[in-house]
């Protein structure tokens, strides 16, 4: 638990977190919400959504900070919808958007068409100018099936990325040992991942100030409060209520200050990764 760690210069006791913004691309509300949680918050990087309506609005506002690209493969919300961008008619549900639930694209998404979505996706979010550091996977679509996985990590091996994991209970769950395979493969990834869709603020704070030694992650969903954002998802209070977390909670930053935990983000980890 303490290689990366060390890797990253620090010692194997320090405890490290990065704290990433999730969903950039999503809607205006939250690129509006992530890239003020990135540059005026604790915030330490970001995931884009490169099929989502407002991935392109968020390339237009990139100033350079760690973002990576969460593969997207899923539109789970009823009426707000993204499809692929590529030609790829399995990956398509009755709406003509992406299948809703991850076991519906299990069902019926082609290998060779996600692996071409996906590659698209990465290459759309470089050739938009993104600087990207890490890969992830909207919904875990890729990360518990061995087949999905397979695409997820040849694409890490070849750009030279890091790729965000869940732990030994996720991997309990999948059936198939994907850390230990992207290790094998020369891939870091967080030694302690906490993601739980839209977290209490409350659960997420006490995460925060009992970690672990080696690096840890802590995902939020920030969004600002619009009406844009009301109409989309009946969860637009919690996204609200991850932005102040990230901007607006000064007892965090002090929490974190005493515990002795110091940030990093994703493209720490990258870079380590090449000099290893």
């Amino acid at each position: 638990m303490t290689a990366l760690a060390e890797a990253l210069g620090h010692g194997a006791d320090d405890r490290l977190l990065i704290l990433t913004a999730d969903q950039l691309g999503m809607c205006h509300a939250a690129n509006v919400g992530v890239y003020e949680s990135l540059r005026s918050g604790l915030a330490t990087g970001a995931s884009l959504m490169v099929p989502a309506p407002w991935a392109r609005g968020a390339a237009a506002h990139y100033r350079g900070e760690p973002v990576g690209v969460q593969l997207t493969l899923n539109a789970e919300l009823d009426c707000y919808r993204w499809r692929p961008i590529t030609v790829a008619p399995s990956l398509l549900d009755g709406d003509g958007g992406f299948p809703r639930t991850v076991g519906d694209l299990w069902d019926h998404a082609d290998i060779d068409e996600t692996r071409s979505e996906c590659r698209a996706q990465l290459e759309r979010a470089i050739l938009w100018g993104f600087d990207v550091c890490h890969l992830s996977t909207h919904l875990g679509a890729l990360q518990n099936r061995p087949e999905f996985f397979d695409v997820l990590l040849d694409l890490a091996v070849e750009h030279r990325l890091p790729i965000r994991l869940e732990g030994g209970d996720a991997e309990a769950a999948a059936g198939f040992p994907f850390r230990a395979l992207a290790a094998e493969e020369g891939v870091f990834t967080v030694d302690h991942h906490r993601l739980r869709p839209l977290a209490d603020p409350d659960a997420l704070e006490r995460q925060a100030m009992d970690l672990e030694p080696g690096v840890t992650e802590i995902v939020v969903e920030p969004a600002v409060d619009t009406p844009e954002l009301r109409a989309i998802c009946d969860n637009w209070g919690r996204r609200v209520d991850h932005h102040d977390l990230a901007c607006g909670n000064s007892e965090l930053r002090a929490d974190l200050d005493r515990g002795r935990v110091r940030l990093i983000n994703w493209r720490d980890v990258r870079e380590a990764q090449r000099a290893a």
